[in-house]
């Protein structure tokens, strides 16, 4: 399968979500969907994300966007991580990396001075008719929610 890139229509996927669900993309047809990729539950850069958005989730619901977090964790330890957070929105499991590698989203990383393989920090922005809007790779945490929400806001507008 070829990657996503900007213009096109992304490809359905389904993946196994927390709230014992699979999900769809093709099933959420209609409403802008906010797909981020992060790296590990539980970590502070992750934690840090997922508050954002889940502190600014009626935002983003007020513009008819659905939010999906996406990492290599298991459902099992994303229920922990979403109940522990409070997040309004659901997590799902690529554990075997195949919607990571469709967003181009796993890459060579360096830790502690070794070099690993994982996900590159990102978020799409996918319209109601399923084309991919926007998206932001090597994301800083920092003010990435207010700027997803900002680039939102003037697609919902037009």
């Amino acid at each position: 399968m070829a990657n996503v890139s900007l213009g096109t229509v992304v490809p359905d996927f389904e993946l196994p979500s927390t709230g014992a669900k699979m999900f769809s993309l093709q099933q959420v047809r209609g409403q802008f969907v906010i797909v981020y990729f992060y790296p590990k539950d539980n970590t502070p850069g992750c934690t840090q994300e997922g508050q954002a958005f889940r502190d600014n989730y009626s935002r983003f619901s007020e513009l008819n966007a659905l939010i999906v977090g996406i990492s290599r964790d298991s459902v099992k330890v994303h229920e922990g991580f979403k109940a522990k957070q409070q997040f309004p929105f659901e997590l799902l499991a690529d554990t075997d990396e195949t919607v990571c590698r469709l967003f181009d989203v796993i890459k060579p990383k360096i830790m502690y001075g070794k070099q690993v393989i994982g996900i590159e920090r990102s978020t799409f922005l996918i319209a109601p008719d399923g084309t991919l809007l926007q998206e932001w790779r090597k994301v800083k945490v920092n003010h990435h929610c207010d700027d997803v929400l900002n680039a939102l806001t003037d697609y919902a507008r037009n």
